[in-house]
């Protein structure tokens, strides 16, 4: 596995970051809030951001930002976080609206009332720090996934596992994450990994590798499985 694909699967981990863009109000100096986020399928920052928020205004004058995930820990050194800085543009919804409201279901009233847009960074280059004195620059191509089959996959994968098998998603929520969820249904998946809601909790569980399409999704859920009951 490439120091980008380590850093893609960090990002994907986090439902969470810092958002800087250009001040409007103050040019030359940036302007930095923490917002909820997901990722595409090549592991691109996607935010929902209200016509009124100031990063709004900023990105329609400079695409030009910065976007920061790390845990927030008091050994704050010792955690494994990425910085990315790139160029941010609307989004049209319907290429990403389902993916995103099932990450964040709350989400859809902002959608109703209107106003709301979607935005996605087309990252440049990555900082990713991996530990202490573990530091690595990652140029984009490096980072970003190939379009796999898989991306025209997800909402049929999702369907089947929470009709189908809704107890394996909690078995590996056990045996991957050590929760032991009442429920659990998942809510989006990718060439690393997937994601489940487990009573309320986002919870991230990555693949062993690289899947490009259902047919692999299907061999490492299988194995999850069988690993699940050993």
């Amino acid at each position: 596995m490439t120091k980008g694909d380590e850093a893609r699967r960090l990002v994907r981990k986090f439902a969470s970051g810092v958002l800087a863009t250009q001040s409007l109000q103050f040019p030359g100096y940036p302007y930095a809030s923490s917002l909820p986020f997901c990722t595409d399928q090549q592991g691109r920052v996607v935010v929902l951001i209200s016509h009124l928020a100031e990063h709004t205004q900023n990105a329609d004058r400079d695409p030009k930002t910065g976007f920061l995930v790390s845990a927030l820990t008091r050994d704050l050194q010792e955690q494994a976080r990425v910085s990315m800085i790139g160029d941010i543009a609307p989004l049209d919804a319907a290429a990403i609206a389902s993916r995103y409201l099932r990450y964040f279901p709350q989400a859809r009233q902002y959608l109703q009332i209107g106003g709301f847009r979607f935005f996605r960074i087309e990252p440049r280059s990555l900082r990713y720090i991996a530990g202490f004195g573990s530091i690595h620059t990652i140029a984009a191509e490096s980072y970003l996934a190939p379009r796999y089959p898989i991306s025209n996959s997800e909402d049929d994968i999702i369907e089947h596992m929470n009709a189908e098998h809704a107890h394996n998603l909690v078995d590996y929520c056990l045996h991957a994450r050590g929760k032991a969820p009442a429920s659990a249904a998942m809510i989006g998946v990718d060439c690393d990994g997937f994601d489940v809601r487990a009573d309320g909790e986002m919870l991230r569980i990555e693949f062993a590798g690289e899947v490009k399409d259902a047919g692999e999704v299907r061999t490492e859920l299988v194995r999850l499985a069988q690993a699940s009951r050993a």
